[in-house]
């Protein structure tokens, strides 16, 4: 199997709202290992990974050099420094990109629940369309409030998915979109859409959450400790 995919890794956000004053999100232990070595490890191990980037913040770098050192080479990452927007370091992230690469998939760094089904779904609708992300449809009722909290508007759910990671977009397609950047897109896919090119949905588990909080945290946990997951981690 050709090795034809790039993963880029976005571990350079702040935190903000994991409320600890001495270790980032991506770097926190979770069931005994940093959050983003999971999903490193996973696309280590994937036949199709040619190359690893992990984006991180130029005030992080001392600290991942001086305790991920050994880990980084084992994985085969590469670090590259991002900016103060996330569109930055993925853009950071695609100048590293080895050339005769097929498909670019960025991950969020703090998605360590990934599975090894949810990679090859996305991958391989990706192959086909050109572009393709991780989503879960919103099954819940949704609502739209104001600025006191209001709500003024109950949303149709309808066709909604809520995002996930990894977005996985042909690698010349992504490049020439990040040339063309405009404001401040919250994920890859909303770049691509702003050149009115299609993205399409693939199912992906819920257990593939981005860890936000400490409550995520012990969640993510809990669900690493399943069992029935080895079929998919190569954790377990």
């Amino acid at each position: 199997m050709r090795r034809d995919v790039s993963i880029i890794l976005a571990a350079a956000g702040k935190s903000t709202r994991f409320r600890d004053p001495y270790v980032k999100k991506v770097f926190t232990l979770c069931s005994g290992k940093p959050v983003w070595q999971y999903s490193a490890q996973l696309f280590s191990d994937h036949p199709r990974v040619a190359q690893i980037i992990m984006a991180i913040s130029p005030e992080d770098k001392e600290m991942v050099q001086e305790k991920f050192a050994g880990t980084l080479t084992m994985l085969g990452v590469e670090l590259v420094l991002g900016g103060r927007e996330r569109y930055e370091s993925i853009r950071n992230a695609l100048e590293r990109v080895k050339e005769s690469i097929r498909l670019v998939a960025v991950h969020d760094a703090a998605r360590p629940c990934l599975t090894r089904s949810a990679f090859d779904a996305v991958l391989s609708t990706a192959d086909e369309k050109g572009a393709a992300v991780l989503a879960s449809p919103i099954r819940a009722t949704v609502k739209r409030c104001d600025s006191t909290g209001k709500i003024v508007e109950t949303v149709a759910r309808d066709g909604l998915w809520q995002a996930q990671t990894p977005q996985v977009f042909h690698t010349e397609l992504l490049q020439k979109a990040y040339t063309r950047v405009q404001g401040t897109p919250t994920d890859d896919a909303q770049v691509i859409e702003a050149m009115g090119l299609p993205v399409y949905c693939v199912e992906g588990p819920e257990s593939n959450i981005k860890i936000t909080t400490k409550e995520d945290l012990r969640v993510a946990e809990g669900f690493l400790r399943v069992p029935q997951r080895s079929k998919d981690n190569p954790f377990f």
